[in-house]
């Protein structure tokens, strides 16, 4: 039986297929959960959950926080701003100073790539991980496949899209290793510059022209320009990155009738979308921010107490 109980979440690279069916089963779960009237669980209670947050976050960090909340465990919020860091506390030294506090799991946002790993390596509590640099964001995978799940009822076979910015985009890893682990057919699309050849040794089709890759496409993840890593001069204006790769209705008319879009957020509206589109009911963008929720009550609840034949009624 999978089991990732006392196991860090540290990326989707090599985690097992009954493992993932294994959280979107749970999650699926937890979702009854946030759907209904009495949203608290004693799941956790006794546990304690701390969110360290290096970077801006609305959806994650928020989600994260409800998540260990609906389960029932007591949850301490960090950021470097008003903390020791300003003094001059490093970065494993604040790491072990919350593990001292007796924390049962750190979810951790990061903008250097590998942070995750390495605060795996020197304390004790579980790492999610929230989000390294443009390395990884191992739940905003899951819950794409969560989402993808529920509204296809599948993801072997189908043909998903990820338009936009790749290189710079954590969310394009995590997304990548978790469809092919569950047997999706993966292309990718974007510029030039913000789309490396080489991607295609993770067994994903690469292309440079938008209409010819979302022929057909059964789900168009659209991800975000990510100028907080860019330098400049990857594409000449945010007009032409739009002409050329932004996602509206009439681009949507390529793919299969009942494509599904979607957006991990926040979105440059009128840039990589367009709002008839991002509002439209081929949109799930914000059923992503509730299964957020769901994903991460599932993540919390596995890997710090395990077993997915958890009772939610508890």
């Amino acid at each position: 039986m999978a089991s990732i109980q006392g196991k860090s979440l540290l990326g989707l690279q090599g985690v097992p297929k009954e493992d993932i069916e294994m959280i979107l089963r749970v999650a699926k779960k937890m979702k009854a959960v946030v759907n209904s009237g009495n949203k608290k669980l004693s799941l956790l209670k006794g546990k304690s959950v701390c969110n360290m947050f290096w970077e801006p976050s609305t959806r994650t960090r928020g989600s994260f926080e409800m998540a260990a909340k609906y389960l029932g465990a007591d949850v301490i919020n960090f950021t470097p701003r008003g903390s020791s860091i300003q003094k001059g506390e490093s970065f494993r030294d604040t790491l072990l100073t919350v593990t001292a506090m007796g924390v049962d799991a750190i979810v951790m946002r990061q903008k250097q790539e590998g942070s995750p790993w390495f605060a795996d390596t020197c304390v004790s509590p579980i790492i999610i991980n929230a989000g390294d640099g443009a390395h990884a964001h191992p739940t905003q995978g899951l819950l794409d496949l969560f989402t993808i799940t529920e509204r296809k009822g599948h993801i072997d076979g189908l043909k998903v899209v990820i338009v936009g910015d790749i290189d710079h985009g954590r969310v394009a890893r995590s997304d990548i290793y978790g469809l092919k682990t569950m047997g999706a057919d993966v292309h990718l699309v974007g510029p030039r510059t913000l789309l490396q050849p080489e991607l295609e040794s993770m067994g994903v089709t690469v292309h440079y022209n938008l209409e010819e890759a979302i022929k057909d496409a059964d789900v168009i993840n659209v991800l975000r320009i990510q100028k907080e890593r860019q330098g400049i001069g990857f594409f000449p204006s945010a007009g032409e990155y739009n002409d050329l790769f932004g996602i509206n209705k009439e681009r949507l008319a390529l793919a299969k009738k009942d494509v599904l879009v979607l957006h991990p957020g926040p979105m440059n509206r009128g840039i990589e979308i367009e709002t008839d589109t991002c509002y439209s009911d081929h949109s799930a963008i914000q059923e992503q921010v509730k299964n957020g929720v769901s994903v991460r009550m599932a993540v919390l609840y596995l890997t710090i107490m395990g077993g997915d034949d958890v009772d939610t009624t508890r």
